[in-house]
């Protein structure tokens, strides 16, 4: 991802800001630390503490039949669970290398319609176009399918905010798609913790901006921001942005709490952190950990204070 040294002019023409404040949601696992399965009890106990301790009642998920190797049901286990608690979420596929049929099954299986608005939608991958794991041919046979399967559900994808600027989702934008999520990480960037917010709203202003260019539409869309976040202690540097727990904070209260008032929905990356996690290679091919991302620890204590003053 490349950081833009200027204020996009998006920033003061794109109609992103509404009279409502955005939805807060968080990214969640459907592994245990131990490595284990989420049952339905264990996502009750994730949406307790994030009820708890913030105001949101919304997650996403990743993927609905593996997870670091293991095959889990996460379809049946989360609604169930979600719907109990009040909670909405967005069920997400995880296609890259060919196991579309194998994350759409489970999702079929739980016959997802019947929890209603529990269902907030469905995303089909998660920066597989970025990352080049898929092709947006691939993509939009992908979203006409789940569209035709679930017709009542909003369907969407995720991927970085560079790639809904660049053209390269231009296609799936004219694909027919509900939800467009687009990710964004100033951190990812090597932005120092002063220069994080701007950069943010730099980001999702240029992505949110092109969107309604190439759909002809500022709302025939929902734009989301699908993640952003800053690794507390325990996590790597990347460049000038450094990992701590401190900055973590920082970063929720100047960026998290300013983008809702904004009036964009986000999820934070993420709820929880997972020890269990393997290292992400960053573009400049070095490891970096990703296992202390949680605004809450891996034993779901909150970090710092996430109610943004209210």
């Amino acid at each position: 991802m490349q950081f833009r040294t200027f204020v996009s002019a998006a920033l003061t023409v794109a109609p992103v800001a509404v009279s409502a404040a955005g939805q807060l949601g968080f990214a969640v696992g459907n592994v245990n630390p131990d490595g284990s399965c989420k049952t339905q009890s264990d996502f009750e106990a994730d949406f307790q503490a994030i009820k708890d301790n913030t105001h949101s009642t919304l997650i996403r998920t990743y993927s609905s039949s593996d997870s670091f190797g293991n095959l889990c049901n996460t379809p049946s286990e989360v609604l169930p669970a979600a719907q109990s608690a009040g909670f909405q979420v967005l069920l997400g596929m995880w296609p890259d290398g060919g196991v579309y049929d194998k994350e759409k099954a489970p999702i079929v299986d739980a016959n997802v319609e019947q929890y209603g608005g529990t269902l907030f939608g469905i995303t089909v991958g998660s920066e597989g176009m970025y990352r080049g794991t898929y092709d947006a041919e691939s993509l939009i046979e992908w979203i006409g399918d789940m569209k035709q399967t679930f017709p009542n559900t909003k369907i969407g994808t995720a991927d970085s905010w560079n790639c809904w600027t660049n053209g390269t989702m231009d296609g799936i934008i004219k694909s027919g798609l509900d939800l467009v999520l687009a990710n964004g990480f100033a951190y990812w960037q090597y932005q120092d913790i002063s220069n994080a917010t701007k950069t943010y709203f730099d980001d999702m202003a240029q992505a949110l901006a092109h969107v309604q260019e190439v759909s002809g539409s500022v709302d025939g869309i929902h734009f989301m921001n699908g993640e952003t976040g800053w690794p507390g202690d325990g996590g790597s540097d990347a460049g000038a942005a450094k990992a701590g727990t401190d900055n973590e904070e920082t970063y929720w209260n100047s960026a998290i709490c300013a983008m809702l008032d904004w009036g964009v929905d986000l999820f934070w990356f993420e709820a929880f952190d997972e020890p269990n996690k393997a290292d992400a290679i960053g573009d400049n091919g070095e490891a970096a950990s990703e296992k202390n991302w949680g605004s809450f620890d891996a034993e779901r204590k909150p970090k710092f204070d996430m109610k943004c003053g209210q």
